[in-house]
């Protein structure tokens, strides 16, 4: 299972990948596993800002909904228009092309409790 090292990553199977004071936001190769076949994103286009802990939107699976919660503080800046047309790229490629969500980070301490690659694989195998 791919685990990039040079992300973050909370207890509830998201990944954060900071550049600067912004950031990526999407769900953990595992999530997208466990999910299934994602037929549907739903981010709200007025969404403004995201709340460390809150649920931001949910994704669907052909057999399951999942909210998705926000890892850090932030002002949204974009939300992947690619899953609109193909959401099955968060099944294809979760760290790449299938990410949800670009932030402005309110403040880097959000990050100091989020998972490193080791402590993440460590939680999905126990």
């Amino acid at each position: 299972m791919n685990i990039p090292s040079d992300l973050k990553y909370t207890k509830d199977h998201e990944w954060i990948k900071v550049e600067g004071n912004e950031a990526k936001i999407g769900i953990t190769e595992y999530a997208q596993g466990e999910l299934g076949d994602i037929v549907f994103v739903d981010i709200s286009s007025d969404l403004s800002e995201i709340t460390k802990g809150e649920p931001f939107g949910t994704i669907e699976a052909v057999k399951t909904v999942s909210d998705l919660f926000a890892p850090c503080n932030g002002k949204i800046i974009e939300i992947n228009s690619k899953l609109e047309d193909k959401p099955e790229l968060i099944n294809n490629d979760p760290y790449g092309e299938g990410w949800i969500i670009k932030v402005e980070i309110a403040s880097t301490n959000d990050l100091e409790d989020l998972l490193d690659s080791i402590s993440y694989q460590t939680q999905i195998t126990a």
